[in-house]
């Protein structure tokens, strides 16, 4: 029996028998189009092989899970823009899910636990949506022009272990962002939150004095930037970007910014927003990604309050290479502005 370790994709249509018992010609044309127009190209484009399709649905292998998310997220995004274009009321849509895990091959085919946890994932996703398993997150994480946002563990139907599960976020704005998931506490950490609560606040009434007594100043990170061009040898640009922005909000006295190798610690390592707050003793991250194709530029970048969640400020920058020392100018201000900091003419002019 062969057993190789692979990257599975498997698709569905939405709605697929109530389409076919109100269109049942119209629908198959429908489909036949999207597969011929869409699907097709985007399995081929990132290197991937049809295992099978099953009425509705199609199961597809990948040597590298980094195409099976790229070609899950092209799919995604070019029937929206398809589904723009046609006033049709019972559009085709699809729902994916994709999976790396170790499946058993007997001729052309696949089977195992693998390919089964790509189709529970596929069947969580929203219309026209990708749900990933925890496996592929951590291969694809920083290589996709996509976000991420965590589903947490998913109990999945005939599988033995929860399986950590990411929705990926489409908007070319979510590129590069993690989003985690809630934490819900089980019944026992919740008693035992409660016994500790009233001993909480016993200590925060005694040093409350101190809350008030001492001026805060906001404390910020900013994460290694992505390098999303696609060439490792481009990692240098993007660690320069990000030492420059540490180096710009350092001058400001009015905030605290962790120093480069604090922050380097976390490079290529996916993190929650929270833990590394935490782990920093910070209030505010930065986060973003480089794209550099020639002599463009494309930067994105976000800052976050971990303690509420909010995105405080985002922007995208396209410029020419000419023109990064003024992006990185712009950009720190406009960061500064956003924590309420006001640069002195002194240090404006460092």
């Amino acid at each position: 029996m062969e057993r190789r370790l692979t990257a599975i994709l498997a698709a569905d249509v939405v709605g697929y028998s109530t389409l076919m018992g109100e269109d049942e010609v119209g629908t198959l044309e429908r489909l036949k189009s999207c597969r011929r127009e869409l699907v097709d190209p985007a399995i081929k484009e990132f290197h991937g092989r049809m295992v099978k399709l099953m009425g509705d649905g199609a199961l597809v292998e990948f040597a590298s899970v980094v195409d099976a998310v790229q070609c899950a997220a092209a799919i995604q995004r070019r029937m929206a823009v398809r589904d723009q274009g046609t006033s049709d009321p019972r559009p085709i849509r699809f729902r994916i899910g994709v999976n790396l895990g170790d499946v058993i091959v007997e001729e052309n085919d696949i089977y195992g636990d693998g390919v089964n946890i790509a189709a529970r994932l596929e069947a969580m996703a929203e219309p026209g949506g990708v749900c990933i398993s925890g496996t592929a997150f951590d291969h694809a994480v920083h290589k996709v022009d996509v976000g991420f946002a965590s589903l947490g563990e998913q109990r999945l139907k005939n599988i033995a272990d929860p399986v950590r599960a990411y929705r990926l976020l489409l908007d070319p704005a979510a590129s590069g962002k993690v989003v985690t998931a809630p934490h819900r506490p089980g019944p026992r950490v919740m008693i035992l939150a409660g016994a500790a609560a009233l001993t909480i606040a016993v200590l925060a009434g005694i040093f409350a004095w101190q809350t008030f007594s001492v001026p805060s100043r906001p404390s910020v990170a900013v994460l290694p930037f992505a390098n999303l061009g696609g060439d490792p040898s481009q990692d240098y640009f993007a660690d320069g970007i990000t030492e420059d922005l540490i180096t710009d909000l350092t001058k400001l006295s009015g905030l605290d910014v962790i120093a480069r190798n604090s922050v380097f610690a976390y490079k290529n390592k996916p993190a929650a927003l929270a833990d590394v707050a935490r782990d920093l003793g910070v209030r505010f991250v930065v986060e973003g990604s480089v794209r550099r194709t020639g002599e463009q530029i494309r930067l994105n970048a976000q800052l976050i309050d971990v303690t509420t969640g909010d995105n405080l400020w985002a922007n995208r920058f396209d410029r020419g290479m000419a023109g990064v020392f003024a992006v990185q100018d712009e950009m720190s201000g406009e960061i500064a502005k956003a924590l309420g900091i006001q640069a002195s003419a002194a240090e404006s002019e460092r």
